[in-house]
């Protein structure tokens, strides 16, 4: 392994699953938590977890910070004196260019690390051994770190059985605007609509379902993640303005052939993406 020792701060659902998949894995884990309670929750699940934040990253040589990005700069401020002259810090945070910020900005080893696995459930208390197998996990290093640093933090997640992939801060969250973050948007949007009138409810099925269960994650986290990634997120909301103003169109004018055109298009492009340029 590239990595001995393994230091995993937040105990919450990602640092959590992270630590047991790592320590499933045979690295040797600690996992930070500022909560005393948090920490107790951590051991409960079989993890060694302490609220000291030196002894955590002292001999730490990956620390992976997976705490809100807006705690990431105070958090870096309090342990990079503790860190060993070699040690990589990476993150599992949803946005990437702010974290290569706030790195740049306390001279940390830093390489981006975006794991796209999560949980509409929230808090340590759901941490799951398994949740990063075959995830897609994008690998970020506008720091320009050497290639074998990159080489071992790309192994580490490859060895937790995800699917990695490199690509610049700025493209990861173009990206994740569409793919991830306008989803959740629509998501909740669906469901304010769909549930103007509350006992609607009772007739809903799978569709309702499986379009809105995002819409339960955690509202200040999804505030923040949204706020972080406003530009792009912006930029996808009016395209997907534009979709839902065509389909309105159509319904106005009657245009049955239109709409099915339109529906089949969507369909092709959602079903066959990699033919489309």
């Amino acid at each position: 392994m590239s990595f001995s020792k393994i230091s995993v701060l937040g105990p919450g659902l990602l640092g959590g699953s992270l630590g047991l998949a790592a320590s499933a894995h045979g690295y040797d884990v600690s996992l930070w938590g500022r909560s005393a309670e948090k920490v107790a929750a951590a051991c409960a699940i079989g993890l060694n977890a302490t609220t000291d934040l030196a002894e955590a990253v002292s001999e730490a040589d990956l620390i992976v910070l997976a705490v809100p990005v807006g705690v990431m700069s105070s958090l870096c401020e309090q342990f990079k004196g503790h860190l060993k002259p070699s040690a990589i810090v990476t993150d599992v945070g949803s946005v990437k260019s702010l974290p290569h910020e706030m790195a740049a900005a306390h001279q940390l080893a830093f390489i981006g690390s975006h794991p796209m696995a999560g949980s509409e459930q929230g808090g340590i208390e759901a941490a799951q051994r398994d949740l990063f197998q075959g995830a897609a996990c994008v690998i970020t290093n506008d720091a320009d770190c050497s290639q074998e640093e990159v080489a071992h933090v790309t192994s580490f997640w490859d060895s937790l059985g995800c699917r990695t992939s490199h690509m610049t801060a700025e493209a990861h969250d173009r990206a994740v605007a569409r793919i991830s973050h306008m989803p959740h948007a629509m998501a909740v949007a669906t469901a304010a609509a769909g549930l103007t009138t509350p006992s609607d409810h009772l007739l809903s099925a799978g569709g309702f379902r499986d379009t809105t269960r995002v819409a339960s994650g955690d509202p200040s986290m999804w505030a923040e993640i949204m706020m972080e990634n406003r530009t792009h997120l912006t930029a996808a909301l009016h395209d997907a303005q534009n979709e839902i103003r065509e389909m309105l169109e159509h319904l106005t004018n009657s245009d049955q052939k239109g709409l099915q055109k339109y529906l089949a298009e969507v369909k092709f492009r959602k079903e066959n993406p990699d033919t489309l340029s």
